[in-house]
């Protein structure tokens, strides 16, 4: 077995007295999907914030690909190859399809203040070459022909699309999804579903917390499952779907 690409190691996260997370521990690896469920409340959103530099653990460790996290940013995570996007649509509304994707590309810019506003021949190039790499990641999630629209006026499903473009402008190895597939209707998950897909065959990793159980066990390989705050389950989605505490914390313990 090779190294694992992300691994969590007993992770806590408090805020105030409220206990977020205690003691997750879980691996990715490379080129896998991996689901990450639970009841609202579970503390799925939070581990992606502590992945992703929004957060810090009060305990325990992330890393990647055997590099701790702790203390970095989350502009200085992305560089490392972990990019995500949010339950929570955040686009710049008022800039184009193509201007949002330019701007998660910039994430890998080598021209600094003075070249831009200079406007080098240098500058000039990469700024033509980080359009070209945006207008064809619009083309891969297939919203081309809404390049020049602004982000405002796209559908949700399409907003959702155009989110995934922008996190793939970065180069991750690792795309970290929140409900991707939230307020969509079967006919955009189940292209959503082709979609990362091929994102995975093309070489990168993912990771998505997600409330859309047919989704989740037709796409993932693995399934973590935390239940207020705790990792109560993790395995193939066979497994968690027989999963007698997988089956209390969303239906209720039995009753003796």
């Amino acid at each position: 077995m090779s190294a694992p690409l992300l691994q969590a190691e007993n992770v806590g996260k408090y805020f105030g007295g409220v206990q977020a997370l205690l003691g997750v521990s879980f691996a990715i690896r490379a080129d896998e999907i991996y689901g990450l469920i639970g009841p609202n409340g579970a503390g799925k959103t939070t581990l992606f914030n502590l992945i992703t530099g929004f957060a810090a653990p009060d305990s325990g460790r992330v890393s990647f690909e055997g590099r701790p996290l702790a203390g970095l940013k989350p502009d200085a995570i992305a560089k490392l190859g972990i990019a995500r996007t949010f339950q929570n649509i955040r686009l710049f509304a008022n800039l184009s399809a193509l201007e949002n994707v330019m701007i998660g590309r910039h994430a890998r810019t080598r021209a600094g203040v003075a070249a831009a506003v200079l406007r080098t021949r240098a500058q000039r190039a990469e700024e033509a070459a980080i359009e070209a790499r945006a207008a064809e990641l619009l083309d891969y999630v297939g919203i081309a022909a809404r390049a020049d629209a602004l982000a405002r006026n796209l559908s949700y499903g399409d907003q959702r699309r155009l989110e995934i473009a922008r996190a793939l402008a970065t180069e991750p190895r690792l795309l970290a999804l929140d409900e991707p597939a939230a307020g969509m209707n079967a006919t955009e998950t189940q292209a959503l579903a082709g979609l990362l897909r091929r994102v995975r065959s093309d070489g990168v990793t993912l990771v998505l917390i997600e409330h859309d159980m047919h989704l989740v066990m037709g796409l993932c390989d693995r399934v973590l499952v935390l239940d207020f705050g705790r990792r109560i389950a993790e395995g193939t989605p066979r497994e968690v779907q027989h999963d007698p505490a997988v089956a209390a914390a969303y239906l209720g313990a039995p009753a003796a």
